[in-house]
């Protein structure tokens, strides 16, 4: 089967903080899942280096703004290598392939008469002598009185355009803007009110519970037209006509790099993309809360505007991870930065916690004491410690070998079991729930170690120590199967130390009499002094 699996593209104007990871480490967990099964995996994701917070960062800092979206893509690029992202593509909105492809996109829609002018009333700065782009006008939301910018209201989700703000001001320089008459392409969202309500009938039992309920709020309300393209400086010109003076409105630009990027892959690795854009493909959009309506409302209009019948089948769209309790907020620097924390912290550690915490359903806190309680109490005292002791007492007691035992069959129908309750629930995006139920199994292997007290049989019946031993090592390999999608550092260790070379969604036989390889401690112990170091560091960053 083919998959493809889209990841949203972070803006590249700061450094990546806990929060986007909590929202994009599942599309990493899915990938590796239906990669073992065996499946034909194309998982991509890229920067998006047009955002006008790209803008706005490069105007505060003296720079070009492709000198923020460098040195942010590049950043990007090592945190998700150093937390084991396995992308088949990681690329960027300011490719020029990406950029050609979209301007095709919008020659095709504009032809078909899916993109059409419109005389529009605009936000303009007399003092700053420009239209402003949607983010640079701030103001109160209609629907929730929040504070907003001229695109979307976090607060509420509601998607806007800057006249439906009240008390505007203009980011730049603070002031009132006013209002003036300006020429527009707008695309026909409105033409695709059926599609999307046929595409989330057919789809919603396979989405987060967010995403329906925000997709059919907008569709209960009526899908409005939405201008395509902007008065700005940073973007990808527009090719119509009396257009050229404008840029790509920066939504159609990124959700339309999904397909780009396929097609780039393709290109560069002598493959076909379309064979994960047709109808029997089944297709994944991982993102945060505040990206639903781009995936599940214009995402799917585009593309069925522009000719491909391939919607997105499941939307893995998480809630909001809070920090300490408090909203992350990063222009107040209330955050831990991912390029800081995946020096110091092993990464496992981080990506076990960002996904036995993840908000799937709700909103959920990252606190430094759950992490440490997490690391010390799961990875280290369930996990590390069976795998350990259990390799240590073979190297010390049975010739360092994996001894000639017979698995219990409730081992063989258990491990069965989880591979293929696990499998369901990474298929479907409950990742929390998958990767309890390895843990529950860990901890009745652990006691199912003690109970067999194999440093008292090892003098008084060999035998059954080492059919102990064996047993807990044929469910360590079978474990270490298990959690590659989610652990693959400590996974491929241990799969190393045992000899294990598959990579497969089933049963793990091991070879009996092998030298087990040189084992080491899989997680430190995290001192709890560590808890206030970083609460400190958080506050007086």
């Amino acid at each position: 089967m083919n998959i493809f699996i889209g990841g949203a593209w972070p803006y590249a104007n700061g450094s990546l903080h806990v929060g986007h990871i909590a929202a994009l480490l599942p599309g990493d967990v899915i990938a590796r899942y239906h990669r073992a099964k065996g499946n034909k995996v194309l998982y991509l994701s890229g920067s998006d280096c047009h955002g006008t917070p790209i803008a706005i960062r490069a105007k505060n800092e003296g720079v070009s703004p492709k000198a923020i979206a460098d040195k942010y893509h590049k950043e990007f690029k090592a945190c998700f290598d150093k937390l084991s992202f396995s992308y088949d593509y990681y690329g960027r909105t300011d490719d020029e392939f990406h950029k050609k492809e979209v301007q095709e996109a919008i020659i095709i829609l504009y032809n078909k008469g899916l993109i059409y002018e419109k005389q529009v009333e605009q936000i303009y700065c007399d003092h700053c002598k420009e239209f402003l782009p949607d983010r640079y006008v701030e103001g109160v939301c209609p629907k929730c009185n929040s504070i907003a910018r001229g695109d979307q209201c976090d607060n509420c989700g509601t998607l806007l355009e800057p006249l439906q703000l009240s008390e505007r001001v203009c980011k730049l320089c603070n002031g009132k803007p006013i209002v003036k008459e300006a020429k527009q392409l707008y695309f026909s969202l409105s033409k695709f009110q059926r599609v999307v309500e046929e595409n989330l009938e057919k789809a919603k039992e396979s989405w987060r519970i967010n995403a329906v309920n925000n997709t059919e709020r907008y569709l209960k309300e009526g899908l409005c037209d939405r201008a395509i393209s902007r008065d700005l400086t940073l973007g990808i010109d527009i090719s119509i006509e009396g257009f050229q003076d404008k840029k790509v409105y920066v939504w159609i630009d990124a959700v339309l790099g999904y397909l780009s990027l396929s097609k780039k892959w393709a290109k560069e690795n002598n493959r076909s993309y379309e064979e994960f854009w047709k109808e029997d493909a089944l297709s994944y959009y991982i993102h945060g809360k505040d990206n639903i309506p781009f995936h599940s409302i214009i995402l799917p209009s585009l593309i069925n505007g522009i000719g491909y019948e391939k919607l997105p089948d499941r939307i893995i769209s998480s809630e909001y991870l809070t920090l300490e309790g408090r909203k992350i907020s990063t222009s107040n620097n209330w955050a831990v930065w991912i390029p800081d924390i995946v020096q110091r912290y092993n990464t496992d550690a981080l990506r076990y916690f960002f996904l036995i915490n993840g908000p799937e359903r709700r909103d959920t806190d990252f606190s430094w004491r759950e992490f440490i309680n997490s690391n010390n109490g799961e990875l280290l005292g369930a996990y590390g410690n069976l795998v350990n002791r259990t390799l240590v007492f073979a190297k010390k007691y049975l010739n360092n070998e994996i001894p000639k035992g017979e698995v219990e069959s409730k081992f063989r129908e258990e491990i069965q079991e989880l591979y293929d309750e696990v499998g369901d629930f990474i298929d479907k995006g409950n990742l929390k729930v998958a990767i309890e139920k390895i843990f529950e199994f860990i901890r009745r292997i652990n006691k199912y170690f003690d109970e067999n007290t194999p440093w008292i049989t090892v003098n008084s019946d060999m035998d059954g120590c080492k059919n102990t031993i064996y047993n807990c090592i044929y469910v360590i390999g079978n474990l270490s199967n298990l959690l590659t999608p989610f652990l693959p550092e400590s996974s491929e260790e241990v799969k190393t130390w045992l000899g294990i070379h598959e990579n497969q969604w089933s049963l793990i036989e091991l070879e009996k009499g092998r030298e087990i390889g040189e084992v080491s401690i899989l997680f430190q112990r995290l001192d709890k002094s560590l808890i206030e170091e970083e609460r400190k560091r958080l506050l007086r960053d």
